[in-house]
């Protein structure tokens, strides 16, 4: 009798409160009340009152209330479950109840009546569910959990049949967020019972555009206001300060807070919609999103600031608290998108309906403006941080490539906004990089006139720039996309006339403004272009010999001390430090496959002899076993092969490579030279 006061006195109180915080209150009572109630019309009552009492619901609630009611049956359940189960700690809920956890869930099931909308029935369906079967509890016999998977799914139906287009508000964010922590638990058969293509307009724009998700992005131009100059000519942006609130509170919500498994939602109903257009409409909802996201950025005051300068442009609170917490929750944000457009593009390729001519390059278009737009967060974390990512980028471009007149309207619509000069803005560098990189992928079905007009013009001002760490990325990437230029086929006239200017460039900027690998490979590389089978070669046979002579003299000038690492992130593995001397000899070495025989015959002898002139041991044992690669790794075809065996072992090569630095080649005059066969270096003491 004393219980059934207390629930009587519980219920008036949720009937007579008029605020949602007097009301919220109560809650932990009435999760003691579900755990300990013995009487399944109480239960029920109880149940229905959570759902529909107007001190909860008759004004404007949020997510985070939801949540609340959420984790009043999911606390519940789980007590019940405790209270059964006498091995796992207990939950001080569950006392003096008489009714076992089946007759349980069926009397609080009860309580999702016609008193309440549907979508408040998955807050109560999707709790106990979450309470008796979350992170692998098994709680609930094999018939009870089916009916209750297809209760859940049954609501999670009905409610999306009440939803009235995608910005739904508080129902379409609830039943995402139901979802989102239940899904897992679905069997599959109750999976392919809901309505994707009414599911995914309402998870897109409930994560994404909602109030209660990432706000479409501008809650990232807020920040500016409270970023303010330091001491030192440094920038702060406080922890204290309320936009860092504000970031601090999205990252906090449920649905940005589980962006990762709601991303996987997101793709799981992308790969499950029925109609191409809601897939497609998809890609716009996002697209939009990430250009209000990089709109936001570019307004923002740290945007100026390169990521190679933040130390000397952030104080320390910046640094370390404020700015890795934004990065964190962009990061998620990249992420999150990455993993819907790989499932868009599986599509893609799968489904007749978006893979026609009508859809397919376009949606590889929008995907493509996406990273692009978001590129100024994922040039942070490296080209290769995500397989996700490396596959949407890819993918799109495979299927862009298929259509010649579209691929270069699409790289004109992302050149450079002044080709011809550098951009101060670190954004507009980063979309100049962006560009480099794509680029990349398209001279083969671009006319040589457009390679030269568009591809060539934007990386040309990059090749002529001088030393500067924040270029060096960039830099490379225009190394890479001009010998990419160069490389194909129906381009040998646009080299011809261009290869002077590259070389000219190449052996002034190294090793200032290039790395040791790039230099190797833009010089390996120019050989190849140079050689047969290129057409360029029958034009300019000597070109090669001719090339190989200028890094041969300028390695016999070059400095002997070791380089220093280049770059933001410079690559430590290199062991031993190489000097400019060592890798303008290992740029040779790269080169000799490529060769004719004839030639080969001629610059074997000179490599080996280049090799003992460096004086450094272990950067000429570097060297060395790089010059055994080349002639025993199979890079060399079969005649080349030959050649390479014959000289190594009946003309002295392997003496010269091998002895060459301590019998005279490279070593003090006092060894020689000798002719052949004469007796040389005899000590006086000596009875020959």
């Amino acid at each position: 009798m004393a219980t059934e006061r207390s629930l009587a006195t519980l219920l008036r109180s949720l009937q007579a409160t008029s605020s949602f915080q007097d009301a919220a209150n109560l809650l932990p009572t009435a999760t003691s009340f579900l755990s300990m109630l013995g009487n399944p019309l109480n239960l029920t009552l109880l149940s229905s009152q959570l759902l529909s009492a107007p001190s909860l619901w008759s004004q404007p609630v949020d997510l985070q209330q939801c949540r609340k009611i959420l984790s009043v049956f999911n606390t519940a359940a789980i007590a019940v479950l405790q209270d059964d189960n006498t091995d796992e700690p207990r939950i001080p809920y569950g006392r003096n109840r008489k009714i076992d956890c089946v007759a349980w869930v069926k009397a609080v099931a009860g309580g999702a009546d016609d008193k309440s909308p549907r979508w408040r029935h998955m807050l109560l369906l999707g709790g106990i569910l979450m309470g008796f079967e979350g992170q692998n509890r098994q709680g609930l016999p094999r018939n009870i959990r089916a009916k209750l998977e297809a209760a859940l799914a049954r609501a999670t139906q009905m409610a999306l049949e009440e939803l009235v287009g995608p910005e739904t508000g508080i129902e379409g964010q609830c039943i995402t967020m139901v979802l989102n922590y239940s899904f897992e638990l679905l069997s599959d058969l109750e999976r392919s019972k809901l309505d994707y293509d009414r599911l995914l307009p309402a998870m897109i724009h409930s994560a994404y555009l909602s109030s209660e998700g990432l706000e479409g992005g501008y809650f990232l131009g807020s920040i500016d206001r409270d970023v303010i100059e330091a001491s030192g000519k440094q920038f702060r942006w406080s922890a204290k300060s309320p936009t860092f609130a504000i970031v601090s509170a999205v990252a906090a919500r449920p649905l940005v807070s589980t962006l990762g498994p709601l991303s996987r939602l997101i793709a799981h109903s992308i790969d499950n919609a029925r109609d191409p257009r809601i897939v497609a409409q998809t890609v716009d909802y996002l697209a939009g999103f990430v250009r209000t996201l990089m709109v936001q950025w570019r307004q923002n005051k740290l945007s100026e600031i390169d990521a190679v300068e933040e130390a000397q442009y952030l104080d320390a609170e910046s640094r370390d608290i404020t700015l890795p917490a934004l990065w964190a929750m962009l990061r998620n944000c990249l992420y999150s998108v990455v993993i819907a457009l790989r499932a868009v593009l599986g599509r893609t390729i799968n489904d007749p309906g978006l893979g026609a001519n009508s859809s397919a390059p376009y949606l590889s278009m929008q995907c493509l403006h996406i990273l692009r737009n978001m590129y100024f967060i994922s040039s942070r974390l490296g080209q290769n941080a995500s397989s996700q990512h490396t596959f949407v980028l890819l993918a799109a471009i495979d299927i862009l490539s298929q259509y010649p007149d579209l691929a270069e309207n699409f790289l004109r619509s992302i050149k450079p906004s002044e080709i011809g000069q550098i951009p101060t803005h670190p954004v507009e560098r980063c979309l100049d990089l962006f560009f480099l990189n794509v680029a990349e992928h398209f001279p083969l079905v671009l006319s040589p006139a457009t390679n030269e007009e568009l591809l060539l013009a934007a990386a040309f001002p990059y090749l002529a720039a001088g030393a500067n760490s924040q270029l060096l990325e960039i830099f490379e990437a225009a190394h890479s996309l001009v010998l990419v230029v160069f490389a194909i086929p129906h381009n040998a006239e646009l080299a011809a006339k261009h290869l002077p200017f590259y070389i000219d460039n190449l052996f002034a900027v190294f090793p200032h403004n290039l790395s040791a690998r790039q230099f190797r490979l833009a010089f390996k590389t120019v050989i190849q272009i140079t050689a047969p089978p290129s057409p360029l070669a029958n034009s300019q046979p000597l070109l090669p010999s001719t090339l190989l002579e200028v890094v041969h003299d300028r390695a016999l000038n070059a400095s002997s001390t070791p380089m220093p690492p280049q770059g933001p992130n410079p690559d430590m593995s290199q062991s031993p430090p190489l000097s400019a001397q060592a890798v303008l000899t290992l740029a040779l070495l790269d080169s000799l496959s490529f060769l004719r025989v004839e030639d080969l015959k001629e610059w074997l002898p000179l490599a080996a002899q280049l090799i003992n002139k460096i004086s450094d041991r272990n950067m000429r044992h570097v060297c060395i076993d790089r010059f055994w690669e080349a002639l025993a790794g199979g890079e060399m075809d079969v005649d080349r092969a030959h050649c390479c065996v014959t000289w190594w072992s009946t003309e002295g090569g392997r003496e010269l490579v091998l002895f060459g630095a301590e019998t005279g080649e490279g070593g003090s005059d006092e060894n020689g030279p000798y002719m052949s066969g004469a007796v040389g270096g005899v000590a006086p003491e000596s009875k020959l």
